[in-house]
C-alpha cells in the first residue's frame, strides 16, 4: 500500500487533467462570452476576448497532446468544456448586456399596468391591433435586460392574463429608455471613484 502511494504519479493523473479542466472552462467561458458580445454589437472587446480564449486552448491542447495515453485528461477536457459553456451563460445572464423589447398583448382593463409602466418610466407605445378573439391592445415597451424582470412583475401584478413575449434587439434610438438598475459596478464607483 505504502509503495502504491509513493509510486503514484500525482501531477499526470490528479494536477494536470485538474489543470486542464479549470483552462478549458476558462477558454470556453471566453468564447461563449464572444459570442454574446459579438452578438450584441460590442465588438472592440470581441479580439481580446478571442486572443486569450485561442491563447488558452492552444495551451491546453498542448498539454493533451503530450499526454495522450492519458484519460483522465481526455476527461478533464470534455468536462472543461461543457462547464465552461454553463460558466459562460451564466456570466452573460449576471452582466445583463443588451436592450429587450416586451410585447403584450391583452384584451383586459389596461389603464393600471400602463401607468404603472410609466410610473417606472418605461417608454410605452399603445397600438390597437384585433387577436383571435376579437380587439386587443398591443402594449410595447424597450429596456435594458436588467429592468426586465421589474416589467415581467408588473405585469403579473396587474394584468396576469397578458400574453407577452420578450426579444433581444441589436440597436435603439431616438426613444424614452429606464434609466438602468444601479448594477454592482455602479455602486462601487458611487463609493470609490475610479479614474479614467
Amino acid at each position: 500500500m505504502h509503495s502504491f502511494f509513493s509510486d503514484f504519479d500525482y501531477f499526470s493523473w490528479i494536477i494536470l487533467p485538474l489543470i486542464i479542466f479549470l483552462s478549458r472552462v476558462c477558454d470556453v467561458s471566453l468564447g461563449t462570452l464572444r459570442h454574446v458580445f459579438i452578438s450584441k454589437g460590442y465588438r472592440k472587446i470581441v479580439p481580446v476576448l478571442g486572443f486569450f480564449e485561442v491563447l488558452i486552448w492552444i495551451v491546453v491542447v498542448g498539454q493533451v497532446m503530450k499526454n495522450l495515453n492519458n484519460v483522465v485528461c481526455y476527461l478533464g477536457y470534455a468536462g472543461g468544456f461543457a462547464t465552461g459553456t454553463y460558466v459562460g451563460l451564466r456570466i452573460e445572464e449576471r452582466l445583463a448586456l443588451g436592450l429587450q423589447v416586451i410585447r403584450i398583448i391583452t384584451n383586459q382593463n389596461h389603464d393600471e399596468l400602463i401607468n404603472a409602466l410609466r410610473e417606472k418610466k418605461h417608454g410605452v407605445t399603445i397600438v390597437d391591433a384585433h387577436g383571435a378573439i376579437g380587439p386587443v391592445k398591443m402594449i410595447f415597451t424597450i429596456m435594458k435586460r436588467k429592468n426586465v424582470r421589474s416589467v415581467e412583475m408588473l405585469i403579473a401584478q396587474h394584468n396576469p392574463t397578458a400574453f407577452y413575449s420578450i426579444e433581444d434587439i441589436k440597436n435603439a434610438n431616438q426613444g424614452v429608455f429606464t434609466p438602468a438598475t444601479p448594477g454592482k459596478m455602479d455602486i462601487l464607483r458611487s463609493v470609490i471613484p475610479i479614474r479614467k
